[in-house]
């Protein structure tokens, strides 16, 4: 019941993505007085990117962890 919450909760989360504008103060003063604002789009795209792979490393951790987890359960119910 818990892992189907959990599954839900994380549905909901890949689904409703509000959109991020991440910038340092720095860049967005830069980029701001920039024409076109091209260059900001770009910023912001590059800055998202960036920030999956954390996310996907913590992510890949922790289902190596959940499996030998499960596995070793499973051994000892043997």
């Amino acid at each position: 019941m818990k892992l189907k919450i959990a599954y839900i909760i994380i549905l909901l989360f890949l689904v409703f993505v509000l959109p991020a504008e991440a910038q340092c103060a720095m860049c967005r003063a830069v980029l701001e007085s920039e024409e076109g604002g091209q260059a900001a789009k770009g910023i912001n795209n590059g800055i998202v990117y960036l920030m999956i792979f954390p996310y996907l490393l913590i992510g890949g951790i922790g289902y190596a962890i959940y499996r030998s987890r499960k596995k070793a359960r499973e051994e000892k119910k043997l």
